[in-house]
């Protein structure tokens, strides 16, 4: 990889280039930068609703999870072979992921869950694009937590990854419970979720 002045980059492998350019990409504080398909994105800031549904399953989830895993807001997944540098709402890994040499990033293979609540911005990407990268990274649990779902607000948990596919462990709508499998062994109330 060669940069000239600063502003200008010559490679030969796409994903050095992308992350090059979402590294230099400015942003508003509190939105998002991502790689979606090739693409690097800005997402705006999310709604009180949906922080405080993450704050509600954040707070489960550390109470669930091993000593030495880490519970993380916005810790950047890395997807090289979908070209997908995608920033969940949340994620577990374990606590030695941090030594990571990837300039910070989490490779998705170190995640244990990732969780992604929708937003009207990131709905479509949310319920496709990101649990297909997630599954060809191998990140074993993805919860998708759609408060925006046409028929109402609904939960669905994917796990069993095979190539970019997921198989459903567990769906519903907001007012049942979120079961969590092992290692977790965790029960979400989602009746807690603004509108449910």
């Amino acid at each position: 990889m060669d940069t000239y002045d600063g502003d200008y980059l010559r490679t030969d492998d796409e994903w050095d280039e992308l992350r090059w350019i979402r590294e230099r990409t400015a942003a508003p504080k509190g939105c998002r930068v991502e790689i979606v398909e090739g693409l690097v994105t800005v997402t705006p800031s999310a709604t009180v609703r949906h922080h405080v549904i993450a704050d509600r399953v954040h707070r489960r989830l550390c109470a669930a999870t091993p000593e030495d895993w880490g519970v993380h807001q916005w810790w950047d997944i890395a997807v090289p072979r979908r070209l997908g540098l995608y920033v969940p709402d949340l994620v577990v890994v374990p606590e030695n992921t941090r030594d990571t040499d990837d300039g910070g990033l989490c490779p998705a293979g170190a995640a244990e869950l990732v969780v992604e609540i929708t937003s009207k911005v990131t709905a479509c990407r949310d319920r496709t694009v990101k649990p297909a990268g997630c599954a060809t990274g191998g990140v074993p649990l993805f919860l998708l937590i759609d408060g925006l779902a046409p028929g109402g607000p609904t939960f669905t948990l994917h796990g069993a990854p095979r190539k970019d596919a997921y198989r459903v462990l567990d769906a519903g709508p907001f007012g049942e419970p979120i079961k969590l499998p092992a290692p977790f062994d965790l029960v979400i109330d989602t009746s807690e979720f603004p509108g449910a």
